[in-house]
């Protein structure tokens, strides 16, 4: 049973522990990471896109497709499936389709616009039984199709959305989305512990979690950070095996390419990365 990411941030908030949001794109990414949370006892947020709900050919599908695969690799473990980055109407379309938390992305809109949109938004999943995400300060990089400029978020107007009953808040600090540049300067734990200080308990969120070194992620976690979203390491991980697969020529075993075994190398490569940042983040045996 899928259930929405309130309750199992606000433990982890407690017990000074981070879940994984790992973003899935099909139907092997959902296996792969649903089966790791499970082997580790640890609870798990499935991400999804607005480009990669689409690509699975709508949030209904994707909806079903979760609740199918939950239901019949028997897991155990609380599993939230989760608008990433949406936009006002990709998070209403969500709460129709069966999701059972969503993210909305306000941080490109000027801060009244978004305490505006984000108010109807936190009522209308509320109401439906889901948790909300919202953001201040946008993200660094780009990622399917999302750019932001990497902005240090302001203390007070992070406030100003806390405030209106959100459930877990993604705070610019100097994180980017995808691999992160030489050059990168490291997160602003200055402007996370200002945030902190204003917001109290209500859960953090750390976007962009490829690449940066383990002991910022655990300083992270110390001020207060309780989901961190990991997609890039994931894709990853998942071509370099696909491709190494290639080019080993296994395809010349059979008469041409089983999908279920082009398929497999990467599958497991994700399953490694999944076991690897729940250990990381410490959330191995919380569920």
């Amino acid at each position: 049973m899928l259930v929405n990411a309130s309750e199992m941030l606000k433990k982890a908030v407690a017990g000074h522990y981070a879940v994984g949001q790992f973003n899935i794109n099909n139907l092997e990414w959902t296996k792969s990471i649903l089966l790791t949370a499970e082997e580790m006892k640890a609870p798990v947020i499935l991400g999804v896109s607005e480009g990669a709900g689409k690509y699975m050919t709508g949030f209904t599908t994707v909806a079903a497709m979760v609740r199918a695969m939950d239901k019949s690799l028997g897991i155990t473990v609380p599993v939230a499936l989760h608008l990433d980055h949406g936009t006002y109407d990709g998070a209403k379309a969500c709460v129709a389709a069966g999701f059972t938390s969503i993210m909305f992305d306000g941080s490109h809109y000027p801060i009244d616009e978004n305490v505006a949109k984000t108010t109807e938004l936190v009522k209308l999943a509320h109401d439906s039984g889901l948790s909300i995400e919202a953001e201040v300060g946008s993200i660094g990089g780009e990622e399917d199709g999302v750019i932001g400029a990497g902005e240090v978020a302001d203390a007070d107007e992070c406030k100003r959305i806390a405030d209106l009953g959100i459930d877990f808040l993604a705070a610019g600090i100097g994180n980017i989305h995808g691999v992160y540049p030489a050059n990168w300067k490291g997160l602003d734990f200055d402007a996370l512990a200002r945030i902190k200080e204003k917001i109290g308990d209500l859960p953090l969120v750390l976007h962009g979690g490829t690449g940066i070194p383990a002991d910022m992620i655990k300083t992270a976690i110390s001020l207060g950070v309780a989901k961190i979203n990991v997609n890039t390491e994931c894709q990853l991980s998942f071509a370099a095996a696909t491709r190494t697969y290639i080019e080993a020529g296994k395809d010349r075993e059979g008469k041409g390419f089983d999908p279920r075994k082009l398929l497999a190398p990467g599958a497991k490569a994700i399953q490694d990365t999944v076991r690897e940042k729940i250990e990381l983040f410490g959330s191995a045996n919380k569920a």
